[in-house]
């Protein structure tokens, strides 16, 4: 493969925000080989028009992630398929997104809260990473998923209102 102008450029962003985006990845997916994945994606996507990237490249990189994730959900069904039995939990109990090991009780909330969030429906789901992990506003988006303000608004509304319900959260001990 031919090294392109603005390389070391791609590769020095890949090195300083792939942690931040698997993150993100993670979060939208609930799954750890799925994150891994739509991460690869995006990034394989983002290099290939790296070229035509102005500005900060951040914003343009969540973006592929996004679409990438959101796409991906609209060509499949997602359907849950019923088990007699529970499967056995993969990796350590208590690590963060990037596997990082956390400690006692912060590890247990951060913990119940990415479960309680993979409960969550997709879109529920994504507009509650997009608009309350990375922080982005409610126009930017709807603009990532494709729909109005409104229904931003909604689907926040209803994530929000089942992660209120959700018995399994535990109440900050402070």
């Amino acid at each position: 493969m031919t090294e392109r102008a603005g390389d070391g450029d791609f590769e020095a962003f890949v090195a300083a925000r792939s942690g931040s985006l698997f993150g993100t990845a993670l979060l939208l997916t609930g799954d750890r080989s799925l994150a891994e994945d739509l991460l690869q994606t995006a990034l394989a996507k983002a290099w290939l028009s790296w070229h035509r990237i102005t500005g900060e490249p951040d914003g343009y990189v969540r973006r592929i992630l996004v679409t990438t994730y959101v796409s991906a959900w609209r060509r499949r069904w997602n359907g849950e398929t019923p088990t007699e039995t529970l499967p056995e939990p993969r990796g350590p109990a208590h690590s963060g997104p990037s596997g990082d090991q956390l400690s006692g009780d912060r590890a247990s909330v951060r913990h119940d809260l990415r479960v309680a969030v993979r409960r969550l429906p997709k879109r529920q789901r994504a507009v509650v990473v997009l608009r309350y992990v990375e922080d982005l506003s409610e126009r930017e988006v709807a603009e990532l998923l494709g729909c109005s303000v409104g229904t931003v608004k909604s689907q926040a509304s209803r994530a929000l209102a089942k992660l209120a319900a959700d018995t399994t959260l535990k109440e900050d001990p402070r």
